[in-house]
């Protein structure tokens, strides 16, 4: 019988990683991979929406999403990065809260959207905490998800499930979680890709979302619960 423990070792792996994710953090969401989210939320979210980001890391995000109107409480595994998020003094007006996206600690219907960016790869059980996204956030209301894309670095952290060896990062592509999605209670409302340097988007704009999502270094679907 196994003694690997997903949940514990996932924690001890993103505690590990506070500093490092505190230092590149503003970054990603400023200029870099991230930085497209907030206006793709901000297209499809009212102000003042009350929004659970949910794998908050270091609370950038959230304090972004505070600073354009929006009602928030950040939620991550990691105590280390909670407790890096409420030490910033940026953070003052963002709620946090260490949980489990698999067990979320909030009643039915707590929230009128939510937020998970790359974060539902890094649960034992995608199922169960898109599930458990879609308890929490009321009816017709919407999730903003990000999805590694095919060409996304951090898809390395599965590879060893190849060598029968034990991981913690779920990786799928796209196009699998979308399908997970509708067959799960919700609907896709609109999609848009994060792509790397070398892809111009001019080029492909023309091309089917399936071969656009190919080249994706992260998907951003919007989603409503049904």
């Amino acid at each position: 019988m196994s003694s690997f423990d997903w949940h514990k070792e996932a924690k001890s792996l993103w505690d590990e990683k506070a500093d490092f994710w505190n230092q590149s953090s503003e970054g990603m969401w400023e200029t870099g991979s991230r930085k497209s989210i907030v206006p793709f939320v901000q297209k499809h979210f009212p102000k003042g929406t009350f929004i659970a980001d949910l794998g908050c890391g270091d609370g950038y995000g959230s304090y972004k999403l505070e600073q354009a109107g929006f009602q928030v409480t950040g939620v991550d595994l990691s105590e280390e990065m909670i407790e890096a998020a409420k030490r910033e003094e940026r953070n003052k007006r963002v709620n946090f809260v260490q949980g489990d996206l698999t067990t979320l600690p909030f009643e039915d219907e707590t929230f009128s959207g939510l937020m998970a960016i790359n974060s539902i790869e890094w649960t034992e059980h995608p199922l169960k905490a898109l599930d458990e996204m879609h308890r929490i956030v009321k009816k017709d209301h919407l999730l903003c998800l990000g999805i590694l894309g095919p060409t996304a670095a951090p898809r390395a952290n599965s590879y060893n499930r190849l060598y029968g060896e034990s991981v913690i990062c779920n990786t799928m592509m796209p196009w699998e979680f979308e399908q997970l999605a509708q067959e799960n209670g919700w609907e896709i409302i609109d999609g848009e890709g994060v792509f790397k340097q070398g892809v111009d988007e001019k080029t492909i704009s023309h091309f089917p979302k399936e071969l656009k999502q190919s080249l994706t270094f992260m998907w951003l679907v919007m989603l409503k619960k049904l």
